[in-house]
């Protein structure tokens, strides 16, 4: 087999790499006698085919390479701006987090810290993960002489799980909540108050705290800190930060007591934990999401976004209320944070049926226990959040409005529930005329604000 590329010039395929042409052996010796204009010595007869040759695969967009892919990413744009997202746990980012996020970071090998890296050619890429963690700690108001941050776990649930590899040997304890008594999968919910690292010393235990869902509250000071309690503090980056999917950790510098009553060694958190990480438990960080997260906090640490989160916690109130007067139960009876929990159990539905009818008229809630429930896959409530919709620019006014979106998707989840919807497909049941008339009225309400990252799909 054999490839023409030039009128007199004939390349076999052992001499391809890639698809691309190699230089020709006996080409080598004359690579200063070339004569062409604006050549240097390295460009060989076959040099504008080679180039060619790259940018045929790597520099085409990806609707040209993947059009299947392409459409389906487009149809999920299309999802996002004609529906009302309230999953608790989702955000919206900005044009510039993608821009880092999609970047030519993700080329590098980077398995280490800054200074410290395995692989060499990492100098820019210390530049910006010594700059994350930086702003990181600023983010949260932090004295860096006190505290420490690694910003290279890959979720909050491996930076939870790096914190017990760190910190707990065979046999040990981890005290914490299950999760019909609101703690995560990966541990124990977080408590907050003055008198856990009191009982902790005590017992000679670590205090940790897993924020991911108030971090953006915390940051902005509009919620009570854990850092003045606790000597580990994790969270995701992702959720009311606004920042790229992924997870933190912030400790205590310095060494801690002993572990155990009659302990004598102390533990240096700094560097177990950051062993821990890695090379423990992952790779090397992902440092086109480690630039995106610099972008995200740099975007924390303004007044604007102390204002954003203001007006997250003013339309989960909002919320909260429209609700309550159209005759919701709430878990709490309401809200101080960005989100709520609704108990549907007077109505007689499941969460399940809930967020089945939601999705359907293009809201995201999720599904989610509340006391008494014996099963999460089966609960008696949603939970709903604000941040999302707030970052398109709702207020108090439109979130009263979504109560009511809310409300009336609830009375149809209702009135499915006692008629014949058990003999009918999902197909039947989503597609009621009840169900496209309250679609069609989201639609037209969710596609009137601005969408932040992406242009508005036409």
């Amino acid at each position: 087999m054999a490839r023409l590329l030039a009128p007199f010039a004939v390349v076999a395929s052992e001499h391809l790499q890639n698809g691309i042409p190699r230089a020709l052996p006996n080409h080598s010796s004359s690579i200063g006698n070339r004569g062409a204009k604006n050549q240097t010595p390295f460009q060989y007869h076959d040099h504008k085919e080679r180039r060619r040759g790259v940018r045929d695969w790597g520099n085409k967009p990806l609707s040209d390479v993947d059009p299947d892919l392409y459409y389906i990413m487009e149809r999920e744009k299309h999802r996002q701006w004609r529906g009302i997202e309230l999953i608790a746990s989702e955000n919206f980012t900005s044009l510039a987090v993608f821009e880092a996020l999609g970047s030519h970071l993700t080329n590098k090998y980077s398995e280490g810290l800054p200074g410290s890296r395995y692989y060499k050619g990492n100098e820019h890429i210390d530049q910006i993960e010594s700059l994350c963690c930086s702003r990181a700690l600023a983010a949260f108001h932090l004295d860096p002489g006190k505290w420490g941050v690694n910003i290279q776990p890959y979720s909050c649930s491996s930076a939870n799980f790096a914190v017990f590899t760190a910190c707990l040997q065979p046999n040990d304890r981890i005290m914490g909540l299950d999760v019909l008594s609101g703690g995560h999968l990966s541990h124990g919910y977080q408590t907050q108050g003055g008198e856990e690292d009191l009982l902790a010393d005590k017992i000679h235990a670590f205090l940790m705290c897993d924020m991911a869902h108030i971090s953006g509250l915390i940051a902005a000071q509009e919620c009570d800190c854990p850092f003045d309690y606790c000597d580990v503090v994790t969270s995701t980056t992702h959720k009311s930060l606004r920042g790229p999917w992924g997870g933190i950790v912030f400790f205590r510098k310095g060494l801690k007591a002993p572990g155990k009553s009659g302990d004598t060694a102390s533990v240096n958190l700094e560097k177990e934990i950051n062993f821990a990480i890695h090379p423990t438990l992952q790779g090397g960080p992902d440092n086109n999401h480690t630039a995106a997260l610099a972008v995200s906090l740099k975007q924390v640490c303004s007044n604007e976004y102390k204002e954003y989160i203001q007006q997250v916690k003013k339309n989960a109130q909002a919320l909260a209320e429209g609700l309550k007067r159209r005759g919701c139960k709430l878990v709490t009876d309401g809200t101080n944070n960005h989100l709520l929990l609704w108990d549907l159990r007077l109505f007689g539905i499941t969460g399940n049926l809930l967020e089945e009818v939601c999705e359907a008229c293009h809201i995201t809630v999720n599904k989610n226990a509340v006391y008494g429930d014996s099963s999460s896959w089966q609960p008696g409530g949603v939970r709903i959040g604000t941040p999302t919709m707030t970052s398109r620019g709702c207020n108090e006014g439109d979130f009263d409005t979504i109560a009511e979106f809310l409300y009336r998707a609830m009375q149809i989840a209702a009135n499915l529930n006692k008629g014949n919807s058990k003999t009918q497909s999902k197909n039947e049941v989503l597609g009621n005329g009840e169900i496209l008339e309250l679609r069609s009225k989201i639609e037209e309400f969710a596609t009137a604000f601005e969408m932040p990252g992406f242009d508005v799909p036409q």
